[in-house]
C-alpha cells in the first residue's frame, strides 16, 4: 500500500468512527413527582456531559424496591444508579453492594447536608448514598373545610382530634373523605405510617430482648384506631392507596386531612397541579400524649451499585442530581417551592425558598425532631422510626402489612392481624441471623 493509499484509509476510518464513545447509565428511580421532575430536567446534565447517555426505569415504590433489591443482591448489573432510602444505605454498604461516594466535586459541599440525613446514609463514617430529598411526616388539611365545620387545627394535634375533625367534616361533605391514610400493603407503604403511628401509642416492634410486642395493648389500640379511621372516614378502596394515590386524591379535593410525607407539601400547594392550592394548612404529625409524635425520618437517595462498570460517570450524575445547583435549576424552571426539600441546610437559609414555601419551617422542624435512635416511648434494641434497621425487616414487615390491610378491608379482625404479626416476627427472631452480624 502506498503512503497516499494509507492516508486515504486513515481518513476514512476517522470519518466513519463515532465522534466519541458514549457511556449509558441505567437509573432506577421511584415514580414520585420529584423524581419524575429529575428525569425531565436531566437534559441539562447530558448537555454538559455529552459522553453520557441516560436510560431510566421509573417504577412504583413497591416495584422499585423489589427490582432494585433483587438486582443488587444477586449482582445482576441491571442498574448503575439506584434510588434507595436510609433503611437500605448502611445495610447494603456493609454487605459491599454499594460504592462509597468519596471525593465528591469541590462545590458539592457535603457539610451542607443536614447531619441526621448524612448520618442515615453513611456506614463506618463514609457516605454511600447522596440524598435527593429528605422527609418527615406531618398533617396536611383543607383550611376551607375546617372553617366551614367550625374547627381549628392545632399546631400539634392528637390522633383523637384527627378522628373528631374527620367525623365532623365527613358529615358535612359526603363527597370528601374525612381522612386519607396509607392503606396499600408494603413495608414502605402502610407499615411506614402504621409503625410511626404505633410509636406514638407506646408500641414497639420488639422489646429490649428482641421479643415481639404485637400482643401488647399499645399495638391493639393503635391498629384498632388506624383501621377505624380508614373504614369510617377514608376512601372505599383505601387499601389500594399508598403515597402516590393519596397525593392525587388530596390534590383533586377528595381528602380533608392527610397524614403523610412532608415532601408532598410542594405538590399540594402548586396551583398548576393542585385544585386545592391556597386552601391547605399544615400541622405537626399527630401524637397520643405520650411524648412521641407520629413523624418519621426518610431519605430518598441515589447510590451507585458496586457492580457498575461506569463508576466515574455514575458519580458525575449523582453529584449533579443531589447538588445545590440542581435545586437552583428546579427553582429556575418550576419555582423555589418545588426544590427538593429536606437535605441541605442552605435551602432553609435561602430567603427565596422560605418565601415561596410557607411549609418550609415546619418541614425542617419535623425532620430535626425525628430521632431514629430513640424511635419509641420505651427502650428498644433497634434504630429506625417507621422501620426496624435489620436486614430481615422488609420481608417480615411486608407480611405484617398484608395482614393489617386485610383487617382494614374487613376480611379479618385486627386481633387476627396482630396475632399473625406476632408469629411472623417471632419466626424472624428464631432465625436470628442479624443478631450474629
Amino acid at each position: 500500500m502506498t503512503r497516499c493509499q494509507a492516508l486515504l484509509v486513515a481518513i476514512a476510518l476517522v470519518i466513519s468512527a463515532p465522534c466519541g464513545a458514549q457511556t449509558t447509565l441505567t437509573i432506577a428511580t421511584v415514580s414520585n413527582p420529584d423524581m419524575v421532575r429529575m428525569q425531565g430536567l436531566s437534559d441539562a446534565f447530558t448537555s454538559d456531559n455529552p459522553d453520557i447517555k441516560l436510560k431510566w426505569a421509573v417504577l412504583a415504590e413497591n416495584a422499585l424496591r423489589q427490582r432494585v433489591t433483587t438486582d443488587i443482591a444477586t449482582g445482576g448489573g441491571q442498574f448503575d444508579i439506584v434510588t434507595i432510602g436510609s433503611y437500605e444505605a448502611p445495610i447494603w454498604a456493609k454487605r459491599g453492594w454499594l460504592s462509597a461516594l468519596g471525593a465528591m466535586p469541590k462545590d458539592y459541599d457535603v457539610d451542607d447536608i443536614l447531619p441526621t440525613i448524612r448520618e442515615g446514609l453513611s456506614f463506618d463514617g463514609r457516605l454511600y448514598a447522596a440524598p435527593f430529598y429528605g422527609e418527615s411526616s406531618f398533617t396536611m388539611y383543607r383550611t376551607d373545610l375546617f372553617e366551614q365545620a367550625g374547627l381549628e387545627m392545632p399546631e400539634a394535634p392528637t390522633w383523637d382530634f384527627i378522628r373528631t375533625a374527620a367525623s365532623a367534616i365527613r358529615k358535612k361533605h359526603d363527597d370528601v373523605y374525612g381522612v386519607c391514610l396509607r392503606g396499600k400493603p408494603g413495608w414502605g407503604e402502610n407499615i411506614a405510617l402504621i409503625t410511626a403511628m404505633a410509636n406514638s401509642y407506646g408500641a414497639r416492634w420488639f422489646d429490649e430482648d428482641w421479643r415481639p410486642q404485637f400482643e401488647s395493648e399499645a399495638w391493639t389500640s393503635a391498629v384498632n384506631d388506624y383501621v377505624s379511621l380508614i373504614k369510617s372516614f377514608g376512601a372505599p378502596d383505601a387499601v389500594s392507596n399508598g403515597y402516590v394515590e393519596n397525593l392525587k386524591l388530596f390534590r383533586d379535593g377528595k381528602c380533608a386531612i392527610w397524614v403523610d410525607a412532608t415532601v408532598a407539601a410542594s405538590s399540594i400547594t402548586d396551583p398548576e397541579s393542585s385544585s386545592v392550592a391556597g386552601r391547605v394548612g399544615f400541622a405537626l404529625a399527630p401524637d397520643r400524649g405520650l411524648g412521641k409524635r407520629s413523624n418519621w425520618l426518610w431519605v430518598w437517595a441515589l447510590a451507585i451499585s458496586s457492580g457498575s462498570e461506569h463508576q466515574e460517570a455514575a458519580k458525575r450524575f449523582v453529584a449533579w442530581a443531589t447538588s445545590a445547583r440542581y435545586a437552583e435549576l428546579v427553582a429556575a424552571k418550576e419555582g423555589w417551592s418545588n426544590a427538593p426539600p429536606g437535605t441541605r441546610r442552605s435551602l432553609y437559609e435561602n430567603p427565596a425558598y422560605l418565601e415561596a414555601a410557607p411549609f418550609a419551617r415546619m418541614v425542617l422542624a419535623s425532620i430535626e425532631s425525628a430521632d431514629p435512635k430513640k424511635p419509641t416511648v420505651g427502650e428498644v434494641p433497634y434504630t429506625g422510626i417507621q422501620y426496624v434497621a435489620i436486614p430481615e425487616f422488609p420481608g417480615m414487615a411486608t407480611a405484617v402489612g398484608a395482614r393489617i390491610a386485610k383487617a382494614a378491608a374487613g376480611e379479618i379482625t385486627t386481633a387476627e392481624a396482630l396475632k399473625n404479626a406476632q408469629w411472623v416476627t417471632g419466626k424472624v427472631i428464631e432465625r436470628g441471623r442479624f443478631l450474629q452480624e
